[in-house]
């Protein structure tokens, strides 16, 4: 444990417990610190912004704000993990969130279990967007001319027997994607897998939400999608969080 921390900690815990301030005497005591020590942090915690001295007393400053407003991004991150906890758990099904953020493709959540494990990872998701729903899916929500940089900078290689052999038969077929389509992909990032991914409008980002499955259980693959879709719409707003994660 690191005291200095421990101590400052407490100190905010202090300033917290009195919204019109508290002078240092106070905040000392109630802290529990030797008052030299109170007065040392004091000056550091409002050199940094997470207090204010006002006519003597110290008050929570902008930097303590901050932090409330990210422990709200955290409840709404939470909510996505428990939503996408819960449609793994009814639906019997791994489940994926990912982004595509400066040019490559970031998974940013994945609800996972013993009973519904997620596709291994034997190749690195980045480099072969080519080769999965989700790649593919971040990929057909972008313009021509980034899906061409993405593919220059990774560039098609099959995996599997079922893989797109190159990069022209892979824009020929991201051009047929309709617009918030579903995309389905067998066995080209793995065998004996089948993947969906659906496409989820935050802003401008490309983000999709994408499940797996077996290969022999492919039949529950549209149903699952389908009731993921209607509940989309009802957590986007926090997706819209989990993208920082």
């Amino acid at each position: 444990m690191i005291g200095s921390v421990q101590r400052a900690l407490r100190l905010l815990e202090a300033v917290s417990d009195h919204p019109d301030g508290a002078p240092a005497k106070q905040l000392a005591r109630e802290a529990g610190l030797p008052l030299p020590t109170a007065y040392h942090l004091l000056r550091t915690l409002t050199h940094e912004g997470y207090l204010r001295r006002e006519q003597g007393v110290f008050v929570l400053g902008a930097a303590a704000g901050r932090l409330g407003r990210g422990g709200a991004g955290q409840d709404r991150r939470e909510v996505v993990t428990e939503t996408m906890e819960r449609w793994r758990d009814t639906l019997g099904v791994a489940v994926y969130f990912a982004v595509y953020r400066e040019g490559e493709v970031e998974l940013t959540a994945l609800a996972e279990s013993i009973e519904h494990p997620a596709v291994e990872e034997w190749a690195d998701l980045r480099e072969t967007a080519h080769a999965h729903a989700i790649g593919q899916c971040l990929l057909s929500q972008l313009d021509t001319p980034a899906r061409r940089d993405h593919l220059d900078r990774h560039p098609v290689e099959p995996l599997t027997p079922y893989t797109v052999r190159d990069a022209s038969a892979l824009l020929g077929r991201l051009a047929t994607v309709e617009r918030m389509q579903t995309v389905v992909e067998r066995q080209e990032y793995a065998l004996g897998t089948v993947c969906a991914a659906i496409p989820v409008t935050i802003g401008l980002t490309a983000a999709v939400l994408a499940i797996s499955l077996p290969f022999d259980q492919e039949y529950r693959l549209r149903p699952a999608i389908e009731c993921m879709r209607g509940e989309v719409g009802e957590v986007v707003r926090s997706l819209m969080f989990s993208i920082s994660i």
